[in-house]
């Protein structure tokens, strides 16, 4: 057990800094430009060498340039505004004065992106700032042993290209708080698999968050040196950077509430309308094949909620263009014909390459999204997005990957969105487009004015 202190109250104030000790170039080539800090003042693991050499052979493959020290002075804002993420890799205890500290404030407040791994959970106990940002500290952990993480997000950059379970081995920190309701959690441990576990059995080991301006991921994989050569846990630190620089977009909102409607194991409650079909993976993917058609939940219809689901486009179109074509059906009565839906209903457009009133994020025919807002959210096809729609009353709003991109209210008195039901479009043969973690909030029913959030 590590001894550390409490938390202090007092915010630290911005000051004008000291020039800095400039951290080493490890590339030169263009593209953003990531700071790996490893200083430690308490346990240093042996393992930070490893974690430095993955790190750079990441950025020499990803397209960043890795600059690695463990000289706090180069916290300073003008040494800082060089870099478009700091990674905080296994530091412990304190390692910033309060200048320092300031000027990284200031960066994360100003859009940068921090990484935290490991026992960067294990750094800065009296900075409420720090703590804040890497979302919880660590408490305690048991030893070292095989335990299986689950992972919760699957559309998130850093955890897209894993299996629904992840089975390694590693040093299983306990946190000092469950950050569920203040961070967005991407992968938690499960409890049974292990021993020594302290939280209840609801122990998140992986998120993401926007905190004060600046874009947060943090992982507590990576004790071992072994770690940093097992090629999913690279894949992992790789996304959290990517999303970290602002290269991939997320939807990083705390999310809890939500129940399954498709889990990537059962259609239960579903039916298709129409021809064409879904196609089911053994990584629970549903991919569109034929149509015009419509897989639509049958089970129930829905009045006020928040739907949420993530989807992509085919890679490879075209000039890249992802010209696929399907969308999200909303407010429909029940009915085996596909049409029905269109004439009945609203769709939230998939689509990135038609009219703007007929495009990704647009209530189609009806509602163009906010194109610089969408075009700046949307990760490109091959890649994960996130929709959250959300209908309460007669208003139906759109966010992508976490940024609100369409605002509409219903007015046709021919159709209403205050019950119906939900579905996923195949438009047709050349159209193939994947879905993934179908899932809704009820919210309570009430009316919104038409602007706002």
């Amino acid at each position: 057990m590590r001894t550390v202190s409490a938390v202090a109250g007092a915010a630290l104030l911005l000051g004008c800094l000291a020039q800095p000790a400039v951290a080493h170039s490890a590339a030169t080539d263009d593209g953003p430009r990531v700071l790996v800090f490893s200083m430690t003042a308490g346990f240093r693991h042996d393992s930070i060498p490893d974690g430095v050499t993955a790190l750079r052979e990441l950025g020499a493959t990803g397209g960043f340039t890795v600059d690695a020290t463990e000289d706090a002075g180069a916290f300073t804002r003008a040494n800082l505004r060089r870099y478009d993420a700091v990674v905080f890799l296994s530091t412990t205890g304190d390692v910033l004065d309060a200048a320092q500290q300031a000027a990284f404030e200031g960066y994360i407040r100003h859009g940068g992106g921090y990484v935290g791994i490991h026992a960067a959970a294990d750094t800065e106990y009296d900075w409420a700032f720090y703590g804040g940002l890497v979302g919880a500290w660590f408490q305690s952990h048991p030893a070292i042993q095989p335990a299986t993480v689950a992972v919760e997000d699957r559309a998130h950059p850093a955890t897209s290209g894993l299996d629904r379970t992840w089975n390694r081995t590693d040093e299983w920190y306990n946190y000092r708080s469950n950050p569920r309701e203040r961070v967005h959690v991407l992968a938690s441990l499960d409890e049974s698999s292990y021993t020594g576990g302290t939280m209840n059995g609801d122990h998140p080991i992986a998120w993401c968050q926007n905190y004060q301006g600046g874009r947060a991921f943090y992982t507590g994989v990576g004790h071992t040196k072994e770690s940093y050569a097992d090629p999913a846990l690279r894949r992992h630190l790789l996304g959290g950077i990517q999303y970290a620089v602002g290269e991939v977009q997320a939807d990083c909102r705390p999310e809890n509430g939500y129940r399954p409607l498709f889990d990537g194991t059962s259609l239960d409650g579903w039916q298709q309308a129409g021809p064409g079909s879904f196609t089911l993976s053994d990584d629970g993917t549903l991919t569109s094949t034929g149509g015009m058609g419509l897989l639509w939940y049958a089970g129930r219809s829905f009045g006020a909620y928040s739907l949420k689901l993530d989807w992509k486009t085919t890679a490879g179109e075209p000039s890249g263009s992802g010209d696929d074509n399907s969308g999200v059906f909303v407010g429909f009565p029940p009915s085996d014909d596909p049409w029905s839906a269109v004439n009945n209903g609203y769709e939230i457009q998939i689509d990135s390459t038609d009219v703007p009133e007929k495009t990704t994020g647009s209530v189609y025919g009806f509602r163009s999204a906010d194109l610089r807002k969408r075009d700046r959210a949307l990760n490109p096809p091959g890649e994960w997005n996130t929709y959250e729609i959300r209908v309460e009353g007669e208003r139906l709003r759109v966010w992508l990957n976490g940024v609100k991109i369409n605002d509409f209210t219903n007015t046709d008195p021919a159709r209403s969105l205050r019950d119906g039901h939900i579905g996923l479009q195949n438009h047709g043969a050349d159209d193939q487009v994947s879905f993934r973690d179908v899932r809704i909030k009820e919210l309570p029913v009430k009316e919104l004015p038409v602007k706002g959030d």
